[in-house]
């Protein structure tokens, strides 16, 4: 295998042998940091369950395409730095190439802060892409903070008002994510992202823990599975 990291290598190997990935499952994990999110995860359950559910659907529907979280390591951010929504965009749009290979195959890019007018109201949204695997266009909105449930509402509008006026025959419905640096968990079981198909929230990391800090929460895994075993 290409890992080099041989922790990673062995995960991934196991991973392999307990869940029957396929070589195309095996690829997207890897190339989403599966390893590497799951340690720096504080709800590893959670993320182990996403990405079981993620590899049953991979194929042909949305959430193969779906990352959760989303490693911006590329913007070169500092972890103390206070970013706003403004410079994150920015940082964004300055790293397209890198941006784009994070989303995933088949993204290219539409526009950034596209305009809609409906009944003499303006609005805004952050970024539009087109996959042309998945044919339908995909509209991400950047927010720094928590999730609300204003968010999804807005998203929600959005991808209603981009289906009506920009949506074409042979398009698949649109996708709608909303990029947060921190999601609530709350406000998605008892929002209309549980159930929708079209609406989702993904948390985003501006950079994944050092090779130590990952060796030591691995040892600290190891140690707790050893103690249950006793």
């Amino acid at each position: 295998m290409r890992v080099q990291n041989p922790d990673a290598r062995a995960f991934y190997e196991e991973e392999t042998i307990k869940s029957g990935w396929k070589t195309r499952a095996l690829e997207r994990q890897i190339n989403a940091f599966y390893y590497e999110r799951l340690l720096a995860s504080q709800d590893k359950k959670a993320i182990a369950d996403e990405s079981a559910d993620k590899v049953k659907a991979f194929g042909n529907d949305v959430l193969g395409f779906i990352k959760d979280p989303y490693v911006l390591e590329f913007l070169d951010v500092t972890p103390n730095h206070k970013l706003y929504e403004n410079e994150l965009e920015q940082g964004l749009i300055d790293n397209l190439q890198g941006f784009l290979l994070e989303l995933g195959n088949g993204f290219s890019f539409v526009a950034r802060q596209k305009y809609i007018r409906v009944e003499n109201e303006d609005f805004f949204i952050d970024l539009v892409f087109y996959n042309f695997i998945l044919k339908c266009f995909v509209l991400i909105d950047l927010k720094i903070g928590k999730l609300t449930h204003q968010d999804i509402g807005q998203m929600d509008m959005y991808v209603r008002m981009y289906e009506d006026l920009h949506k074409i025959e042979g398009d698949n419905p649109t996708i709608g994510i909303i990029l947060c640096s921190e999601k609530n968990e709350a406000v998605v079981k008892y929002s209309v992202l549980k159930e929708s198909e079209q609406l989702f929230a993904s948390k985003y990391l501006l950079y994944l823990p050092s090779e130590a800090e990952l060796k030591a929460e691995l040892e600290r895994e190891r140690h707790q599975v050893e103690l249950r075993l006793l």
